[in-house]
């Protein structure tokens, strides 16, 4: 037997250049792997092998991150790629015929697939062409798409009759020298808000009664005043910008249109809890708001409002922005902070909470990019004034999304308070002609199938117990052509295709609630399935890790209670082959 020699392989030289300048060991292993699927196309087993030996971690850990992220791809696809948004919305507006339609005519030059919720609801069906946002996607417009085409834009930055705008910009308000600061991103707040101490800041925002404005309505200024009673050190503050909600893409246009307020609420919250560092944790399908950010914040380390020394006084904070890799998943709280740190996005078992162990164990805030947003503008103009807006127990603006069957979809900014019936006539202008209001989805996938009778419900962060929930501020306005069983079925079948596997309940239980949905649409279910899909929404509801399984009864359990007629008609729909 000849002896053999080991002979050491150096780890290939552009993987090593890679994750050195990603910060060398400490790199984050998502944005090594985004890094390297751009310069190739795809991920290979000999790139994550070589990002394993570099990193000294197994390669099963590597794989199983690439092989978590939707936008992270291992087999090699061509070039060319569409992902067709296949949520709730985007189906009701044809793109489930959309893709077998493309995939016909184009499935031999390119990729079609399908793809979660894009955050593009007000162009639906909406995809992603060569990771371009685009929409409606329409077939009679393919060949312009191949060439950089983008469908229609959005334009949100002139309000409709009867915004109240206190956060977005409003050109009715260019001579307001405070709004002007705003505008041009001269940071007026936190001038202001360094000559506070952190005791008088978070007392302000308490004053003022903001809520969260993710969803979970949390007073924010109790949030914060956890983070700041730590004494350990380093802090940090994380901007949840990972909007993945269908029916939501209020942040989106934050970001769009004045990013340097979210910028500007991450360093007024830094400086009252004692935080030197901050995160912008953005969803992956938002290239265009990811460079609009980094834009944002290049010019303001440059005016000295952000990076060291800020404003000539001894506090510092450094902004970095964080790509995603497509993931619902990780807009619950931690697990965006598992992704921040590299690893799969999955849920952590709380407590501990954020508040106290965090990104990388720290202390840390996480907070939405509409919260942060609007901090500016209440240490600006006080909280007397915001408390003014509203009502006294939900005060303050609220950014609604507004899609369906009105005249006028979109975005509009309104106090809280206001009912379905106001926003329909009010900001919606009616419902379209030959269309008569059936139900709502309000709040989101996470929200509520709404009835006529609940059309005058005042919508705050309470309102979820009197039947419509306010959620992150998503309207779905449906008509007679739109059966609530149908759209259930989407919205479970979404939570199933997002679920991340980790807990038992929300595994099983959303695929067994989308199958006896199936069979109830199929005209085989019976009323032992009924009892059965009540059963599992409870069951998801209190023993799922997340709020994505728990979130599953919401839906569920409203449209048994003001829709049982339509589960008793499942198969007389199926049999006349009713719309979504």
């Amino acid at each position: 037997m000849h002896p053999k020699t080991l002979v050491h392989r150096p780890v290939d030289p552009e993987v090593v250049e890679v994750i050195r300048s990603l910060g060398g060991p400490d790199a984050e292993i998502v944005q090594v792997l985004r890094t390297l699927q751009i310069e190739h196309g795809h991920l290979n087993s000999h790139l994550i092998a070589e990002v394993a030996r570099e990193l000294h971690i197994p390669d099963s850990r590597v794989y199983g991150i690439a092989t978590f992220y939707s936008m992270l791809t291992t087999p090699a696809p061509p070039a060319r790629t569409i992902r067709i948004c296949d949520g709730p919305y985007c189906m009701m507006r044809g793109a489930g015929d959309l893709i077998c339609s493309i995939q016909a005519r184009l499935g031999g030059s390119w990729t079609i697939t399908r793809t979660s919720c894009l955050g593009l609801c007000d162009r639906a069906p909406a995809a992603l062409v060569r990771d371009s946002q685009v929409g409606p996607l329409q077939l009679e417009h393919l060949d312009r798409y191949e060439i950089g085409w983008c469908g229609e834009v959005s334009d949100y930055r002139r309000p409709r009759p009867g915004e109240i705008r206190a956060l977005l910009p409003d050109p009715a308000q260019a001579d307001d020298p405070l709004e002007s600061a705003f505008t041009k991103g001269q940071f007026p707040a936190l001038k202001k808000a360094l000559r506070m101490d952190g005791v008088a800041l978070l007392r302000e925002i308490d004053n003022s009664k903001l809520r969260g404005r993710g969803g979970a309505g949390f007073p924010a200024g109790k949030k914060w005043r956890f983070v700041a009673s730590q004494q350990r050190r380093p802090k940090y503050v994380v901007c949840n910008a990972d909007e993945s909600e269908p029916l939501s893409f209020k942040d989106r246009v934050i970001l769009d249109l004045c990013p340097q307020l979210v910028l500007e609420g991450m360093a007024i919250v830094a400086h009252a809890i004692g935080a030197e560092e901050g995160y912008v944790y953005i969803r992956g399908e938002y290239g265009t708001q990811v460079q609009r950010l980094l834009g944002a914040i290049a010019e303001a380390e440059e005016r000295g409002m952000l990076g060291t020394r800020i404003g000539g006084t001894g506090f510092s904070f450094k902004v970095h922005v964080h790509q995603g890799a497509g993931a619902y998943i990780c807009g619950e709280e931690t697990a965006l902070l598992e992704s921040l740190e590299g690893k799969r996005g999955e849920p952590r078992v709380r407590p501990p909470f954020p508040a106290d162990r965090g990104y990388r164990g720290q202390p840390t805030v996480v907070s939405n990019v509409e919260t942060l947003a609007t901090v500016p503008k209440i240490i600006a103009r006080g909280s007397e004034w915001y408390r003014g807006l509203g009502n006294p127990n939900s005060p303050g603006t609220k950014l609604y999304t507004l899609l369906g069957e009105v005249n006028r979809p979109g975005l509009f900014e309104a106090p809280l308070g206001i009912s379905l019936r106001e926003i329909i006539e009010n900001f919606g202008e009616g419902m379209r002609t030959g269309s008569t209001f059936h139900f709502a989805l309000t709040g989101g996938a996470a929200g509520t199938l709404v009835p006529p009778e609940l059309l005058d419900v005042p919508i705050d962060y309470d309102s979820g117990a009197r039947g419509v929930s306010l959620g992150s501020g998503g309207m779905l306005i449906c008509d007679q052509s739109v059966s609530p069983l149908r759209m259930l079925r989407e919205l479970v079948r979404f939570f199933e295709l997002e679920s991340c596997g980790k807990c038992t309940p929300c595994r099983n239980g959303t695929y067994q609630s989308r199958k006896i949905l199936d069979r109830i649409l199929e005209g085989g279910g019976g009323s032992d399935d009924i009892v059965r899909l009540n059963q599992l929404a409870t069951l998801l509801r209190e023993t799922s890790l997340c709020g994505l399984g728990m979130s599953v009864c919401k839906p569920v359990h409203s449209a048994l209670q003001y829709f049982p007629e339509a589960f008793e008609r499942g198969r007389l729909a199926a049999q006349q082959g009713a719309g979504l």
